[in-house]
């Protein structure tokens, strides 16, 4: 069994994103070759994002820290720490508006 706290991959996400010169990081948790699912923690530095992208078949973004900004077209949606959103089946981007880490889960079969 693998057990992971998630408050601490965030908070060493966080400072690592800050760290770097692209503002990003990231942890994979769970996942890799031959599994269907995949959830990381991904970690911006306020005002760094992702830029527009496709989305995965299927998808949700959870915010563990901070604050960020979810667009898909017009839509758009900011969540703060304990916000759940399934992410649309669409292109989209997503912005630090602070410090900020997310658990995304994918399906990636």
């Amino acid at each position: 069994m693998q057990a992971d706290n998630l408050t601490d991959v965030a908070t060493a996400q966080v400072a690592a994103a800050r760290a770097a010169g692209s503002g990003r990081s990231t942890h994979t948790v769970v996942g890799g070759q031959g599994r269907t699912l995949r959830q990381a923690v991904m970690a911006l530095a306020a005002g760094h994002g992702l830029g527009e992208h496709e989305s995965p078949k299927e998808a949700t973004l959870q915010v563990l820290v901070g604050r960020v900004r979810l667009t898909a077209g017009e839509d758009a949606w900011e969540g703060s720490a304990g916000d759940h959103l399934v992410i649309p089946d669409r292109r989209h981007d997503l912005l630090a508006l602070e410090d900020a880490a997310v658990l995304l889960t994918l399906v990636t079969g």
